[in-house]
């Protein structure tokens, strides 16, 4: 037999489409020509493949190969085909037992030796291998996180020469048994019980918890805002397996490290002022993910955000709203998931006070327009931090609610939205306002006064609707009050700013 098929995968963003490597053998002078739109990692598969299978004690035919990587416009790339390639030319050449390679799929970068080495996104290899219904061969290092796909069938080696034996069916490589992963409090580490005073920002970001809303913190410098924002990952509802699942496939293709201690751990960006826009929403010649696909079911702060460029900013709009992000270029086009919660943070000046008067309104005004107007849109609470009053200190000793009984609530405020919508208010579309946010003729006559009073956009409109629903919620309300409406309309500290700004220049 001079011809061999063996299945892999490469990797295109989150996707891992199927990859077949068709090895010939003919006759004719030797060479190694590797076809298919392989760039330089894979091409320089010859070198260590003939290495790997000389060192273990295999023969390298002395023929003329060719392997096919189809399909052909597919690009492939790094160190995975290693392993199916030389697979292919063990079977080609008949030295492996008889065996049906079209139940098995091969990934993995061999070193000279013959030993296997780590790949990237052994996670969205799993996963596609599962739904093919085929058996994954992969290097052990990568088994572990591999095993977290149910249904999966993995089988671990560390060296090329561990597949004749199994082949043969004189030592049987195990499957990989399933990594049972306890679910445990995530977050940083941090507690809200650390937080002294701050009510009602603590009641804001209980309520963003609660509903999945976007937060805005405003206030002078050291009152809490960095502090309250990192503990929001706390507080939140323990991922879903399959949300685990997807923060695991995407960090595995980002070359970050997840362990069974942060498998339920929802993450937490805090890119730095100075990120690029390629930086949050991803890009590169192949698309890579960015912040906000790092943030995917987690939480992306962004601290003193005037700091950020006001065009960097309004990338994350469209991402704001849908919940995933595409990045096209020339030849690719990728789509990542960004279904992330906004925490933002920000001076209510350029010197970070009110009335310091080290700042005139003008300048006041110009510092905060840095932020669009269609970007603060999407942001749903809006609250002031003010500095602590005095005797705060005195009273420090005073127990704190701590992040796990805030969490509590959370989750029961959670399960009322799941059960009555099957998602948070936060994500209610347009259309389900109608149905899950109704209310009274009187309630919705003074809704609309107070929006046109306060010259708010339609958006801002179903925001504060969504977060009565909320509110109506968390105290298990089944109808939306008036008290809820009021207090949804106190959320809009930005607006207050902005209005107070513009009427003291006018004066």
């Amino acid at each position: 037999m001079s011809l061999s098929c063996v299945y892999s995968r490469a990797r295109v963003g989150l996707e891992s489409p199927l990859v077949t490597v068709e090895v010939h053998l003919a006759n004719g002078l030797p060479a190694f020509n590797i076809v298919g739109l392989p760039e330089t990692s894979v091409k320089e598969a010859k070198d260590r493949v003939r290495s790997a299978i000389i060192n273990c004690g295999y023969e390298f035919p002395a023929k003329r190969i060719t392997i096919n990587l189809a399909p052909a416009d597919l690009p492939k790339e790094g160190g995975r085909f290693d392993l199916p390639i030389a697979v292919g030319i063990l079977a080609a050449s008949e030295q492996l037992p008889p065996v049906d390679l079209s139940q098995y799929e091969f990934a993995g970068e061999l070193a000279l030796s013959g030993e296997l080495r780590a790949i990237v996104g052994e996670i969205p290899v799993a996963m596609a291998c599962s739904q093919s219904q085929r058996t994954l061969i992969i290097p052990m290092q990568n088994t572990e996180q591999a095993s977290w796909v149910k249904q999966a069938k993995i089988h671990g080696i560390s060296h090329l020469t561990q597949l004749f034996p199994h082949f043969a069916g004189q030592k049987v490589l195990p499957l990989v048994t399933e990594q049972l992963i306890a679910e445990e409090l995530g977050g940083q580490g941090l507690d809200m019980s650390d937080v002294m005073g701050q009510p009602l920002a603590k009641r804001a970001l209980e309520m963003a918890a609660s509903g999945g809303h976007n937060l805005l913190f405003i206030g002078p410098p050291g009152t809490g805002k960095t502090m309250l924002a990192s503990r929001l990952a706390g507080i939140l509802p323990p991922m879903t397996e399959q949300e685990a699942l997807e923060v695991a496939a995407i960090q595995s293709i980002s070359h970050h490290e997840i362990t069974r201690n942060s498998w339920f751990t929802r993450p937490f960006r805090a890119p730095h002022h100075t990120a690029s826009s390629a930086a949050l929403v991803g890009g590169g010649s192949q698309p890579k993910p960015g912040e906000i696909t790092l943030a995917h079911n987690g939480v992306l702060f962004l601290d003193e955000l005037p700091e950020f460029e006001r065009k960097v900013l309004d990338v994350l709009r469209e991402p704001m709203e849908s919940g995933e992000v595409t990045i096209s270029r020339a030849l690719h086009k990728q789509c990542f998931p960004a279904r992330f919660q906004l925490i933002a943070a920000m001076n209510p000046s350029p010197t970070g006070f009110y009335n310091d008067k080290r700042s005139t309104p003008e300048q006041v005004l110009r510092y905060l327009n840095r932020l669009s107007g269609p970007f603060l849109d999407r942001i749903d609470i809006q609250i002031e931090v003010a500095r602590l009053p005095r005797g705060t200190w005195a009273q420090s000793s005073q127990k704190n609610e701590t992040s796990v009984q805030i969490q509590q609530r959370v989750q029961a405020c959670r399960a009322i939205q799941l059960q009555r919508q099957g998602k948070a208010n936060a994500h209610i579309s347009s259309r389900e306002l109608k149905q899950y946010c109704q209310l009274t003729a009187d309630d919705n006559e003074f809704l609309e006064l107070a929006v046109e009073k306060l010259g708010l956009s339609t958006r801002a409109h179903h925001k504060i609707l969504k977060i009565s629903r909320t509110l109506a919620d968390m105290e298990k309300s089944p109808e939306i009050l008036r008290k809820h409406l009021t207090e949804a309309l106190s959320y809009r500290a930005m607006d207050r700013l902005l209005r107070h700004l513009t009427s003291a220049i006018a004066v």
